[in-house]
């Protein structure tokens, strides 16, 4: 049985070893929602970003702290945004000669999203915390020196610390930064 285990272990740290590193750790500043945001590797084509700001909002249905109902309202909140991302599209990129530097790719994700209570806005969208999860799919790509672009969507479940909560078909992420 030792020599099984030990026969498995070899086995699988060469293979983890042997395999070309393709995800890279990145530090980046976005100045659309701006915050400050690191992405790590936890695998060969997969990541871990995280990311804290303050961003542009809107309210979910059930969530806001208003009681009149106003529609599309925006706010100003503080965020903490992580993503495990899994990049697809690596291979494909350099078989074409296009540039994966920074984990530029396609990918699909879990996004879990959380906001604090609403420093200014036309409405309070929410007076103290709550958390979106979902999964999405996008891109992200560097251009030039170290310009970076992320786009991503998906549905979403949110939910609140008083109870609110449901289901919101698609929500969209754009962030435009730089690469440090």
């Amino acid at each position: 049985m030792k020599r099984t285990m030990l026969f498995i272990c070899s086995l699988i740290t060469v293979t983890l070893f042997s395999q070309e590193k393709q995800t890279e750790s990145v530090w980046r500043i976005n100045f659309l929602n701006p915050g400050i945001e690191y992405e790590m590797p936890t695998g060969n084509k997969s990541t871990l970003s995280v990311g804290l700001g303050i961003g542009y909002s809107g309210s979910y249905p059930h969530s806001s702290a208003s009681d009149v109902d106003t529609g599309l309202v925006y706010a100003i909140n503080p965020f903490v945004d992580i993503q495990h991302k899994w990049f697809y599209n690596f291979d494909k990129r350099k078989i074409k000669g296009l540039d994966t530097t920074n984990n530029s790719g396609n990918f699909v994700s879990v996004r879990v999203l959380t906001r604090g209570k609403t420093l200014f806005g036309d409405d309070v969208v929410t007076d103290k915390l709550d958390f979106a999860i979902g999964p999405t799919w996008g891109i992200q790509r560097k251009y030039g020196k170290n310009f970076h672009l992320l786009f991503d969507m998906g549905p979403i479940y949110y939910f609140d610390v008083d109870g609110g909560h449901g289901f919101f078909p698609l929500m969209l992420q754009l962030n435009l930064g730089f690469d440090l």
